[in-house]
């Protein structure tokens, strides 16, 4: 099931809204079912700037190494150490305690240049 209230990428991951610019962000359910048993995240650092679109980790699986990329323009103000320790939280529950950082960005009407859940779904069903 793909949560109505979070915003998609192609590249599938979440962004959730935690304040006015303040976003949180994922792998989707169905990247993780995609990429298999996951045992490596390699994250973006505190106050590294991003750039939309940009390779900024990974994540690597029994199956294939995943780039991450940044859905939105701005600076990372936090980062799931719990999910480095134990990559395995991002199979187990990616939209809860397998989120992957967040990004205070510069500008927050971008978000509605993201996917919504049904235009997601159609890409997952393509």
């Amino acid at each position: 099931m793909i949560p109505e209230e979070l915003r998609y990428t192609d590249e599938h991951e979440w962004v959730a809204t935690k304040a006015d610019d303040l976003v949180r962000v994922g792998i989707t359910e169905y990247a993780q079912q995609q990429l298999g048993d996951v045992v490596f995240v390699q994250l973006p650092e505190l106050g590294d700037r991003v750039e939309a679109g940009a390779s900024i980790g990974e994540v690597e699986s029994t199956k294939s190494v995943s780039d991450l990329y940044a859905p939105l323009t701005g600076e990372v103000v936090a980062v799931n150490d719990a999910a480095v320790e134990q990559p395995d939280l991002l199979n187990d529950d990616p939209y809860g305690e397998g989120w992957l950082f967040e990004i205070r960005v510069d500008d927050p009407d971008a978000l509605e240049a993201l996917l919504d859940a049904d235009a997601y779904q159609a890409i997952t069903q393509g």
